[in-house]
């Protein structure tokens, strides 16, 4: 969705759209930005080189020969050029009235060379003088997945995003899109910002917070250029909607390479980390604790408490589950004496246990009548505020595989308790053995809405962030998709 009156606005919503410089043979910007066409936009390519025009055009693509001679006023371009050339191409764009433009050519300040430097300094002056919206250099530029702007191949067209995320580093966006589209959580808008020389983050979260597609932000940041702005506009944002910040440069050692990779300056891990608790952000630490921390945000209910009940398929595995949300901050209380009465009067003691965590799977036994029952016993006690429970691909996958309806009616159960109670659930589902089939059934889940988790301590560390946040911001500040 748009926000009127926001400088990013034109750019974030594009209907012409131009690529400079692209070149075969696999016309990468190109073809990534084909589904452009499809969903109604205008798709140009800007090169000068004959050789390449050919292919441009098998492509489909009108070809021309300057920025200036595109028929129509360019919303956003791609720039792939050598470098010494960029600052003549931006110099047609702003001329043009493009909308902005994300620079792909790299080798600027990040480099340490003296030209890299000065030519970077130019492009930025340029920038700045015309109020040009310059992503970049040194980046992947934009992804916006609802008007087919791409800058991998694989990434998803769709309708369907919820997540904003802003990327320092092309790969960690492109990797972040991916992944979070392997479990079913789809981009709003995404910007692979580089050496961020004209916009920095704060630029692309102040429009983020402000657009209604986007229900909760992600970065991936290696050090900003205002602290004192970045501070302002994170706050605010964290006060509208969940912010994950993924800072890359924590070390000594790892601050130094955020030099070379993108030219920043990291700060110091004390200060940022002081910065992220007074604005009220989730901080996480690799790509797979952000994955884990906006499956919680979108996927489950707010936690508003930190009792909770384990269900477990055996005794092993309810110690360790037991161990790693105890390890986290998360309590573990008895049930009432009211939850024990209820559960004895069918809970299978031999080769099980109904204290907490359950101890189920010798009472269960594929029954999801049982299964259903057990949980509409557990959610109603008091002392519990959420529910984690194991899926053991251990034992199941057997039967899963044999009966593929059994593994629908598991997931219906899941899906059904969600629905009806007001308590957050997780599930858990290390692959064990059966790490191939379990990748196949994975997309069940997400379809589901079912949030499941490759471990207990990642299940347990993405409840405790979902909980922090909650109890920093108040539990309206979660807009969970699964509360609307």
């Amino acid at each position: 969705m748009a926000v009127p009156g926001h400088r990013l606005d034109r750019m974030f919503n594009p209907k012409v759209v131009a690529v400079i410089g692209d070149k075969g043979p696999g016309y990468m910007w190109l073809h990534n930005n084909l589904p452009l066409k499809e969903r109604g936009g205008r798709l140009y390519s800007v090169q000068l080189d004959e050789k390449e025009i050919p292919g441009i055009e098998a492509l489909g693509v009108q070809n021309f020969k300057s920025v200036l001679e595109v028929p129509e006023p360019i919303d956003y371009a791609l720039v792939a050029v050598p470098r010494q050339v960029s600052p003549y191409v931006l110099k047609d764009l702003i001329a043009a009235g493009a909308g902005g433009a994300g620079f792909f050519t790299s080798g600027f300040a990040e480099t340490g060379e003296e030209l890299g430097i000065r030519l970077q300094e130019q492009l930025a002056s340029m920038a700045r003088e015309a109020g040009f919206n310059l992503v970049g250099p040194n980046c992947m530029g934009l992804y916006l997945p609802k008007a087919g702007v791409r800058f991998n191949v694989d990434a998803p067209v769709t309708d369907a995003g919820e997540i904003g995320f802003l990327s320092q580093s092309g790969t960690h966006g492109i990797m972040f899109s991916l992944v979070a589209a392997a479990n079913g959580m789809y981009i709003s808008k995404c910007a692979s910002f580089g050496n961020a020389i004209v916009l920095d983050v704060s630029d692309y979260l102040e429009y983020l917070m402000l657009d209604d597609e986007t229900k909760v932000i992600g970065m991936y940041v290696e050090g900003v250029k205002d602290g004192r702005r970045f501070f302002a506009t994170l706050k605010e944002a964290c006060r509208r909607k969940p912010v994950v910040v993924w800072k890359g440069g924590q070390t000594e050692a790892g601050a130094r390479a955020t030099m070379s990779h993108t030219g920043s300056l990291a700060a110091p891990q004390a200060v940022w980390d002081g910065m992220m608790r007074q604005c009220g952000a989730i901080t996480t630490n690799n790509l797979d604790e952000t994955i884990d921390a906006m499956k919680m945000l979108l996927r489950s209910k707010t936690p508003r408490g930190d009792g909770m009940a384990l269900l477990a398929q055996t005794g092993g595995q309810s110690v360790s589950m037991t161990d790693a949300f105890a390890k986290a901050g998360l309590r573990v209380p008895r049930f009432t004496d009211a939850t024990y009465a209820a559960l004895g009067e069918f809970f299978n003691i031999v080769g099980g246990s109904y204290q907490n965590p359950l101890d189920m799977a010798g009472t269960i036994q594929g029954n999801m009548e049982t299964l259903d029952r057990i949980l509409r016993i557990v959610d109603a006690d008091p002392n519990v505020d959420g529910m984690a429970m194991e899926l053991s691909a251990l034992f199941a996958a057997r039967q899963w595989k044999a009966k593929p309806e059994t593994l629908d009616r598991t997931i219906a159960t899941l899906a059904d308790h969600m629905a009806r109670s007001e308590k957050p659930f997780v599930a858990v589902l290390h692959p064990a053995h059966e790490a191939e089939y379990v990748a196949s059934i994975m997309p069940k889940f997400n379809d589901a809405g079912v949030p499941v988790f490759q471990s207990f301590e990642r299940a347990a560390a993405a409840y405790r962030r979902a909980l922090d946040f909650a109890r920093r911001q108040g539990p309206s500040a979660v807009a969970s998709s699964a509360e609307v």
